[in-house]
């Protein structure tokens, strides 16, 4: 029972190695038809970039905890009213 386990185990991983070389294959494919039609149509090709700013999140949560600043609308309707 162990043996077979161990078998199971061995193929799955096999299967999973094999889906993520088809991926990377198939990315590099994607890739290079798109750099093949840059040099084709003299376009630069500009890399696959995923912009992240980790101070971004802090900012968000920093401005949510403060309390917002009146426009200039806000205190011309509070003046109209009488507040």
């Amino acid at each position: 029972m162990n043996f077979i386990l161990r078998v199971i185990l061995v193929m799955l991983g096999l299967v999973f190695a094999a889906s993520l070389a088809v991926a990377v294959v198939l990315l590099a494919a994607v890739w290079g038809v798109r750099y093949a039609w840059g040099r084709l149509t003299g376009k630069p090709v500009t890399p696959w970039v995923m912009r992240f700013n980790p101070r971004s999140g802090f900012e968000r949560f920093r401005s949510a905890a403060q309390p917002a600043e009146p426009s200039a609308a806000d205190v011309a309707n509070a003046r109209a009213r009488g507040e």
